[in-house]
């Protein structure tokens, strides 16, 4: 049987973009003499629609599309990619997560997801009835395929506990082959353990495993691609490009020899950040984007990784040097914009936050400088980039890292505001790691600011640590409590993990934050403002 593993790029309920896209795959799987076209999970919806399924009419109006599907599909391709279905049994649940699959002039078989995801920034029990993965023996082609749907075959190992049951071990029958179409989000570690879910059922079920998973980015989350093929051994026959759209081909007639290539974790990361950033602006319908650069390092690789996204004609980056902000900030800033080729505007801040300081002092009576006026630089910046924002209908990016977010080391509606915080989970590691890998080609990031010591700039001589821990003991500990929720044991860790908790009212006023990590803030990680810690 000749395959085409589809992964493509599609938009939640631009049903006519979508079904376009799996049309095009119809014919260039026909045009390659392919048997059989498979794409990703809910492709034609799009993943992740959450409540946007309690709306039936968008659901019909999707299932209109396919029929216009299937009027495309030549004799002999059979064709197997994700919907969402009614069904009147669904115990009033808006439906089924399905695998659809179409030949022509044939009735649509369909296939329903088993296992529903409920963690994480997964809630598919709020919407969706459970299927038998018993009943989904496709018989093509004198082929029997076993088709799964993503969570379906993560009944194994360390995911297995979320499960009384793992249903692959309740197939009795032997199959030719199996299938899964997946919508599984990137993160640091998943591409391992895809591959070991994978490999476990293939020797399991004693056949060949497909998977094709969705590429691109929904909000927070982002999709890296990356389908591939298992024998039954669990030996790799093909893999597919990562963080890209792809038709890729492959024949078990004509079996072709995989060369392994060792994926670089730190590109990965990277690719997943710029997909990120470029997706949530162009399916927002920004053309632009802008930030305030600093002359620090955390703004210093979100302009980088922007400038990847969308290109420099389209990228702005703003100083705002206010009264503590030094030269050597405004020097460095200037330096990267050339070296990136962004436009650069400098906006003095001074004049302004001088008018408010001294309102504030008349109005309130502050005798002394401290948090208010250091904030207040903050939200006069925050100001002048929404106004930016506004006037050129630019997307704003937020420039604070994971450890900053954790702890509320950041300013309500001053250096939070934005439309996207591209960096928001990344550890301080992390931010330093990226910005030497952008540099190994070509010095695009000046050394010092790598080199120099993080600060806000919002006092005499202040530095990050004057508030916070040295930051390769509180990316140590944000990993610790908010990734793999180990408690606090001793006296500073619950200084910090209290600070933290602290924080939790910030958080939810962040914007957007591109998910890469097992645990990041944003929807899969739902702490009440509102408690007694």
């Amino acid at each position: 049987m000749k395959l085409c593993l589809a992964q493509i790029n599609t938009t939640i309920a631009h049903f006519e973009q979508n079904s376009r896209k799996i049309i095009e795959g119809i014919e260039l799987a026909y045009k390659n003499g392919c048997d059989l076209l498979l794409l990703p999970e809910l492709c034609l919806f799009g993943y992740w629609p959450s409540d946007l399924l309690e709306n039936q009419l968008l659901i019909q109006e999707q299932i209109k599309k396919i029929k216009i599907i299937q009027k495309h599909i030549p004799k002999g391709l059979g064709v197997l990619f994700g919907a969402v279905t009614l069904d009147k049994k669904s115990d009033g649940l808006c439906g089924r997560n399905t695998a659809v699959f179409l030949e022509k002039e044939k009735p649509p078989k369909y296939f329903y997801k088993e296992l529903l995801p409920n963690y994480d920034v997964f809630d598919e029990k709020r919407h969706f009835a459970s299927g038998k993965m018993k009943d989904n023996i496709l018989k093509f082609k004198n082929k029997k395929i076993l088709v799964t749907i993503c969570e379906d075959i993560w009944g194994w190992g360390d995911q297995g506990h979320r499960y009384p049951v793992n249903p692959i071990t309740e197939i009795k029958q032997t199959v030719d082959l199996v299938v899964n179409i997946s919508a599984s989000p990137y993160s640091f570690n998943k591409i391992k353990e895809r591959e070991n879910v994978v490999a476990q059922t293939a020797r399991k079920m004693k056949a060949p495993v497909v998977y094709v998973n969705q590429c691109g980015a929904q909000d927070e989350i982002v999709f890296d691609g990356g389908s591939f093929i298992l024998d039954f051994k669990g030996k790799k026959l093909y893999q597919a490009p990562y963080f890209e759209e792809n038709f890729g081909i492959y024949d078990f007639n004509k079996p072709t020899k995989h060369k392994n290539t060792k994926q670089d974790s730190l590109v990965l990361l990277k690719n997943a950040l710029v997909l990120g950033i470029r997706d949530f602006t162009q399916k927002n319908n920004f053309k632009k984007i802008h930030l305030g650069l600093s002359g620090g390092i955390d703004s210093a690789l979100v302009a980088c990784l922007a400038v990847q996204a969308v290109g420099a004609r389209n990228v702005t980056c703003i100083a705002l040097p206010g009264p503590y902000s030094s030269q050597l900030s405004f020097d460095l800033a200037l330096k990267l914009t050339e070296n990136l080729g962004v436009e650069f505007l400098n906006i003095d801040t001074n004049g302004v936050y001088k008018t408010y300081f001294d309102e504030l002092d008349i109005s309130l009576g502050i005798k002394e400088f401290g948090l208010v006026h250091e904030n207040l630089q903050s939200r006069i910046r925050g100001t002048f980039l929404m106004a930016y924002s506004n006037f050129k209908n630019s997307l704003l990016l937020t420039t604070g890292n994971k450890a900053e977010y954790a702890m509320g080391y950041a300013t309500l509606y001053g250096d939070m505001c934005g439309g996207l915080a591209p960096i928001g989970d990344l550890l301080k590691s992390q931010v330093v790691d990226l910005c030497h890998l952008i540099n190994e080609s070509q010095a695009i990031i000046p050394a010092e600011i790598i080199k120099r010591p993080p600060t806000a700039e919002l006092r005499e001589n202040q530095k990050d640590e004057d508030s916070l821990p040295p930051y390769n003991i509180l990316d140590s500990l944000v990993e610790k409590f908010i990734v793999t929720g180990v408690s606090p044991k001793n006296e500073f860790e619950e200084d910090i993990y209290r600070r933290m908790m602290l924080a939790e009212f910030k958080r939810w006023q962040a914007a957007p934050i591109l998910r890469v990590s097992d645990r990041a803030f944003g929807t899969g990680r739902r702490y009440p403002i509102t408690k007694k810690i």
